[in-house]
This record gives structure tokens, C-alpha cells and sequence, in this order.
């Protein structure tokens, strides 16, 4: 008996998805002074979809999405992702329709170094179960902290 899979989805294309109707989300839309804001806005069996909200200056650490692989897509604004090379952060900047896929060891920082508001949506290919967050010493990548879903976010 042959058993078929369904094929997985194109992370950046359930991002585009998600990204076409910020109304139709199921929270809304929000920015918050102090860090960015995060909501949840689907799970899937092999996926969860997240939007994040960045007021100018705010961003991430150095970090990876814990053996998920995802894609990320810019609704608004310019983002700045920036990914380690030749033990350096090497900056890439996305404007709002710009995305992009990532593997499993995908480690970098997003951050809005603009002057206005971003928003952009993330997919993750298993769901999030741990990030790990780290330093960038003399061209290496040291662990600085492992956070859990549930317990960090």
C-alpha cells in the first residue's frame, strides 16, 4: 500500500498568506513603547504563523528558532535582518513585501532601524519550542540563554 503525503506548504507563502489581511487576523494589530509586540495568530499540524509589531529601534537578539525552519515576511515598514558571516553580522535590508525563507540553523537578528513603524508575519515549521539566544565573541557564536515557549514567550 503506497501511503501519499501531502506536500508542505511554502512557509513564506502561508507568511504572504497571513500578510494579504491584517484584518482578518484574529487579534489586532498592536505596538507596544517598550519591546515588541507578538501575538499567535495560527497553529497548524506542521506549523504556526506569529506577527510581530516593531517601533523604530526595537529588534531581537542574536538567536536561533530551536531546530524550526520558517520564513518571514515584511507587511510594512523595512526591516533590518542581520546573519552571521565570516564571524561578522552581515545586515540584509527588507522592505514591506520583501521575505525570507530559513533553515533549521538559521541564526540572526531583526531589528527596525528605520524611523517608522514595521509589522511583519513569521511561520515556523515545527511550532516554536525553544530559541536559543547568543553572543557573538571574537567572530564565534557563544550560547548566552535557551528559552522555552511557554515559560519566555
Amino acid at each position: 500500500m503506497v501511503v501519499s503525503r501531502r506536500p508542505e506548504p511554502d512557509l513564506l507563502a502561508v507568511a504572504a498568506r497571513y500578510a494579504a489581511d491584517p484584518t482578518g487576523w484574529p487579534v489586532p494589530l498592536r505596538f507596544h513603547p517598550e519591546h515588541r509586540w507578538y501575538a499567535r495568530l495560527a497553529v497548524a499540524a506542521d506549523h504556526e504563523v506569529w506577527a510581530l509589531s516593531w517601533l523604530p529601534g526595537q529588534g531581537t537578539d542574536l538567536h536561533d528558532h530551536g531546530g524550526s525552519s520558517g520564513a518571514f515576511l515584511v507587511v510594512d515598514g523595512v526591516l533590518t535582518e542581520e546573519t552571521v558571516s565570516g564571524g561578522r553580522l552581515r545586515p540584509h535590508r527588507l522592505a514591506a513585501g520583501a521575505g525570507r525563507r530559513f533553515g533549521a540553523r538559521h541564526v540572526h537578528v531583526v531589528t527596525n532601524r528605520g524611523d517608522q513603524p514595521a509589522v511583519s508575519v513569521h511561520v515556523y515549521r515545527p511550532a516554536l519550542t525553544r530559541m536559543t539566544r547568543y553572543r557573538l565573541v571574537d567572530g564565534l557564536l557563544r550560547v548566552a540563554e535557551v528559552a522555552e515557549a511557554g515559560v519566555a514567550w
